[in-house]
């Protein structure tokens, strides 16, 4: 006997979540039902007002609701850095863990032709035009080091290259607090072409 219709489309409705199968869209769908009628309540008016109201911000393309994010309206920011990143999740992690204090430019994703993403989808034309304004004097480039990641990055270099902007990488390699022999081959060479001089 099959279940409800209902209950039917609400797992269906809750495997759009990313790595939630089947198993993993029915355990949640009966946890709600069962024990959390509540706590469903509460989620479904937020989703349903977070998808209303949440918009991208016209400067840096982060999700916001309003025109212009919370970061990009401050003027206490430093306008002539500007940090390229993949996703709002990037720009967070960024914001977290550093003390940067720059504006960013979120591309919500990366180049890859093959899934038909290209510079306009990335909004490449907007990001051209505000390093062509002359106020952004480097584009610190923070794409993941995947080989699309790679790729948006040399893309990205060439743009502000062609604005007289200087472009800068994440540093990457060998993790803090990391051993030599429990690194993976890739990342270690790249650590190793990369390295710097030791200054006093």
């Amino acid at each position: 006997m099959s279940a409800s219709p209902l209950l039917e489309q609400l797992i269906e409705s809750l495997r759009c979540l990313p790595g939630v199968g089947q198993k993993s869209a029915q355990r949640m769908a009966y946890h709600l039902l069962e024990r959390e009628r509540e706590g469903g309540l509460r989620l479904a008016g937020a989703l349903a007002e977070a998808i209303e109201r949440i918009g991208h911000c016209e400067s840096c393309r982060d999700f916001s609701e309003t025109p212009l994010c919370a970061i990009c309206a401050s003027g206490s920011r430093d306008r002539g850095l500007l940090c390229a990143v993949e996703s709002p999740a990037d720009r967070l992690a960024i914001e977290t863990a550093t003390g940067y204090r720059g504006l960013y430019f979120v591309l919500q994703g990366r180049l890859s032709p093959l899934d038909g993403i290209g510079p306009r989808e990335l909004g490449l034309d907007k990001l051209a035009e505000r390093l062509a304004a002359g106020e952004v004097r480097e584009l610190i480039i923070a794409t993941n080091p995947t080989v699309e990641g790679e790729a948006t990055a040399h893309y990205l270099a060439q743009l502000a290259r062609q604005a007289q902007v200087r472009p800068s990488r994440l540093a990457h390699g060998v993790p803090l607090g990391g051993e030599l022999e429990y690194v993976d081959r890739g990342t270690l060479a790249h650590a190793f072409g990369s390295r710097t001089e030791i200054t006093s």
